[in-house]
């Protein structure tokens, strides 16, 4: 066991700042996509109660389709197959595009169920006293969504932070792709992996925390 943990010991100096670095960059990624998953969710699901039958039927077939593809597959698309028509991203940005495209899916399913949850009589009785329809869904219907969905959200966002590392297999020097090039360089692989390992928990387990204590609440 000793001999096992000695590496830390010896190397944590050289270790520690390039993990460091790589899980601001992990974090950095799966907030930017996640934000933007958030954007995109709340737009597929108001344009999922569109009147026009073209636009629902649309998004359910985008939410249908995208929840049935491989996120890795999406990310190859955007960073491999999107230049053979003349589209360009930097690995950083497909992977974030990528990541956002894929859980606005589930986001949207979030939100919508959380729409459902709320009785149609609140619209009604906000527009029957003056408010405007706009200012109906903002002021009465969206705080409610949000507070039944906030759980289920950060438990999103952590799924999406481990999805994160697929990013590496398009050149993103995150997490796994840092703890890679350690592990050729030190020929340390199952202890500069568990030390990867570490670090997305040290990241995810706070918000598997806070979800937890916010279930109980958005429950009422």
């Amino acid at each position: 066991m000793i001999d096992f943990l000695q590496p830390y010991a010896d190397y944590a100096g050289d270790w520690l700042p390039p993990l460091l670095e790589a899980m601001g960059k992990t974090a950095m990624l799966s907030v930017a996509a996640f934000a933007l998953s958030l954007v995109l969710g709340l737009l597929l699901v108001l344009c999922r109660s569109s009147r026009w039958r073209v636009v629902e039927r649309g998004v359910a077939l985008y939410v249908a389709t995208v929840r049935g593809v491989p996120l890795l597959a999406i990310l190859f698309l955007l960073y491999f197959g999107l230049p053979g028509i003349g589209i360009t991203f930097d690995a950083f940005t497909a992977a974030i595009i990528g990541l956002a495209l894929a859980f606005a899916a589930q986001v949207a399913e979030l939100f919508r169920a959380g729409l459902m949850a709320i009785p149609p009589g609140q619209r009604e009785a906000a527009l029957a006293v003056g408010f405007t329809p706009y200012q109906s869904f903002t002021l009465i219907v969206l705080p409610q969504v949000v507070r039944i969905s906030i759980a289920p959200l950060i438990v999103t966002f952590v799924s999406l932070l481990k999805d994160s590392s697929l990013a590496s297999l398009i050149t993103v020097d995150e997490l796994v792709l840092t703890g890679r090039a350690m592990a050729t360089e030190y020929f340390l692989p199952l202890q500069i992996y568990l030390a990867v390992g570490v670090c997305y928990f040290l990241i995810a387990w706070p918000f598997s925390l806070l979800s937890k204590r916010l279930a109980p609440s958005a429950a009422r």
